[in-house]
């Protein structure tokens, strides 16, 4: 049995996948603990797995009240984060130590682990590669702003790790952009959190009427009532029913559902998108790829991730859905719904696309991963 460490940045398309390939690696007998920001804690615990809350994890906020992101990026690149992380290596002796990628404070000081470290990346990487870049750039400025040294530049930061594993598939994440051989592609992971619970559709089996899942951020600092209830009085005129998640940060009762719409704070997305014929959301890399597996068309409305922008263009480029502007009106989002449900094409795209999925299981695949980087008998 191997000892891991797991540095954690808990958003919304970060923590989930991440809890799925630690339970395989539980499973496998590996002992894995998470360490991140105290509101990580619950949610790991929830699913069965160790946690600890750092220290340091909000040090350095106030240093970033300039950043319109500060409570985001006072932990991710928090130098004080970092030294906390360096100092429990050292005291835990992991076996291997797996690090997000977007955990920049982490990243920075993962060769004073002197442990085999794992970056663990949820999104496509050559398609995006310069714009990584651009955003590590931002964080290393944003440090100097803060008054801490900057950072060195991505070869350094993810390049020069032992390996960087990306939970995505290869065929849809087109050319390599970059020589380092320390890149490894798995699969989308798609497992769920416990929060994620079972939903009763209150519709009748046999309804043949369409049902769309409307589904945004579940990360605070994305939160906007103001989009979620544009995207309800968008699809509320529709002959369609809607479920809406708000993902618990937004509070059901801060929104007025039409009729044909069910808002719940959160539901399994696998088991509504088994009646589901359209997914409206915020460009996500884990609901487009799930949406995507299940072969079903999405209206994209990016929020502020970094990679929502070009994954909801790629969608529309590759005719398996809409691409809208963050602030897309209730006429833009009910049009491009209205298209593809009564256009097929968007729906047969889709479905192709859900060929590559086949076989191929992106937790058990990190996982794999992970366990090649642990010393011989660990």
């Amino acid at each position: 049995m191997a000892t891991i460490l797991w540095a954690c940045w808990d958003g919304g398309g970060n923590l989930t996948p991440s809890l799925g390939i630690a339970r395989v690696l539980t499973d496998r007998g590996h002992h894995v603990r998470f360490f991140g920001r105290p509101e990580m804690v619950g949610r790991v615990e929830a699913a069965g797995l160790s946690a600890t809350a750092l220290q340091h994890a909000r040090t350095d906020l106030e240093r970033y009240a300039f950043h319109p992101l500060a409570t985001v990026f006072g932990y991710t690149s928090s130098p004080a984060v970092g030294d906390e992380l360096v100092a429990l290596v050292a005291e835990r002796k992991p076996d291997v130590v797996v690090v997000d990628a977007m955990f920049s404070a982490a990243l920075h000081v993962a060769p004073r682990f002197a442990r085999p470290t794992a970056v663990m990346l949820h999104t496509f990487f050559n398609r995006l590669v310069e714009m990584w870049r651009g955003n590590f750039v931002m964080q290393s400025e944003s440090r100097k702003r803060a008054g801490f040294p900057g950072l060195p530049p991505l070869d350094t930061l993810w390049g020069e790790r032992e390996r960087l594993h990306v939970n995505t598939l290869e065929a849809f994440d087109g050319a390599p952009a970059t020589a380092w051989k320390n890149v490894v592609h798995g699969a989308p992971v798609l497992t769920a959190e416990r929060r994620a619970v079972p939903t009763e559709l209150p519709w009748d089996a046999n309804d043949e009427t369409p049902i769309a899942l409307l589904s945004f951020s579940t990360v605070p600092e994305q939160r906007s009532p103001a989009t979620l209830q544009c995207a309800l009085d968008a699809l509320g005129p529709l002959p369609i029913h809607v479920v809406a998640t708000t993902g618990g940060i937004v509070d059901p009762k801060e929104l007025k559902a039409p009729a044909n719409a069910r808002l719940v704070p959160f539901a399994d997305h696998e088991l509504v998108m088994e009646r589901a014929s359209l997914v409206v959301g915020h460009g996500g890399h884990g609901t487009t790829m799930r949406a995507l597996r299940r072969g079903l068309p999405m209206v994209g409305i990016p929020a502020k991730g970094a990679d929502q922008i070009p994954i909801t263009q790629l969608i529309d480029q590759w005719g398996a859905g809409r691409a809208l502007p963050g602030d897309a009106g209730a006429l833009q989002i009910r049009a491009a719904a209205e298209e593809l449900l009564s256009n097929p094409d968007f729906r047969s795209e889709a479905q192709r696309r859900s060929l590559a999925f086949a076989g191929k299981d992106g937790a058990q695949l990190a996982a794999s991963s992970v366990e090649s980087l642990l010393p011989r008998g660990a």
